[in-house]
């Protein structure tokens, strides 16, 4: 485990597109597993500045998103895709195929489930997966449970999680209950895992994650155990460390 804190957002934004950039610099056909919310913005900001200055090309890049809500329309503002048209896809080269968000609107979202595994795996191993953290732990939307789920899955979400999240809704009610994400089997598995806090709010779930016990009570203390992982902090994050 390697984690660094960072005195600026800018200085913290500049090392993870630097992590990320350099990744396609050494492997341009890279997978990468991607996360949206609010604290991957001025990382993906960084992204596009770096493919504007012709520093990387995303046209052999395939990349794969941890979540989407379900029943929510793919052009609904707050929707995982229109997110990550909105902040990445719509500003760099990647193609259009090359670029995998679950469906959350599918017929047979179990059959989703299993295909969007497929996918994954026919991809070969994530390279690198870009990770936030929810104020309960979560990663993805994998919530804190008795047992955890290893492939994609179907999940109610902890209203702490839509609490969360209703800051980009109307109200809590607008707030989709279920998602389609990730399991933590399947993040596990990236080569690296770049996680990124930000923000005071998240300084006890961080110590927990990091340095309290292995539990699936906290999903992202699970992260302990992988080979390679990257923590980005910045000072309020890291506070409690």
């Amino acid at each position: 485990m390697n984690v660094l804190t960072f005195d600026s957002n800018e200085k913290l934004n500049e090392a993870g597109a630097n992590i990320i950039t350099g990744l396609i610099q050494t492997n341009p056909r890279a997978v990468l597993g991607l996360a949206t919310g609010g604290t991957p913005v001025g990382i993906y900001e960084q992204v596009v500045g770096d493919y504007r200055r012709g520093l990387v090309s995303f046209k052999n890049v395939r990349t794969f998103n941890l979540d989407e809500y379900v029943n929510l329309s793919v052009d609904h503002p707050e929707s995982y895709h229109s997110y990550m048209n909105k902040h990445l896809f719509s500003h760099i080269d990647l193609p259009a195929a090359n670029a995998h968000i679950p469906n959350g609107n599918a017929e047979d979202l179990e059959a989703e489930c299993r295909s969007y595994d497929e996918r994954i795996e026919d991809a070969g191993q994530i390279d690198l997966q870009l990770l936030g953290i929810g104020h309960n732990g979560h990663i993805g939307f994998n919530e804190p449970a008795h047992a955890l789920i290893k492939g994609t899955h179907i999940v109610e979400l902890a209203e702490e999680t839509r609490k969360a999240n209703a800051r980009f809704f109307d109200a809590i009610d607008d707030v989709p209950k279920q998602a389609l994400t990730m399991g933590v089997g399947t993040i596990l598995k990236a080569k690296m895992i770049l996680l990124i806090v930000r923000g005071v709010d998240k300084a006890e779930i961080v110590r927990r994650a990091l340095t309290g016990p292995i539990t699936t009570d906290c999903p992202a203390s699970l992260l302990q155990t992988h080979p390679h992982l990257i923590v980005l902090l910045d000072q309020e994050a890291g506070s409690l460390l």
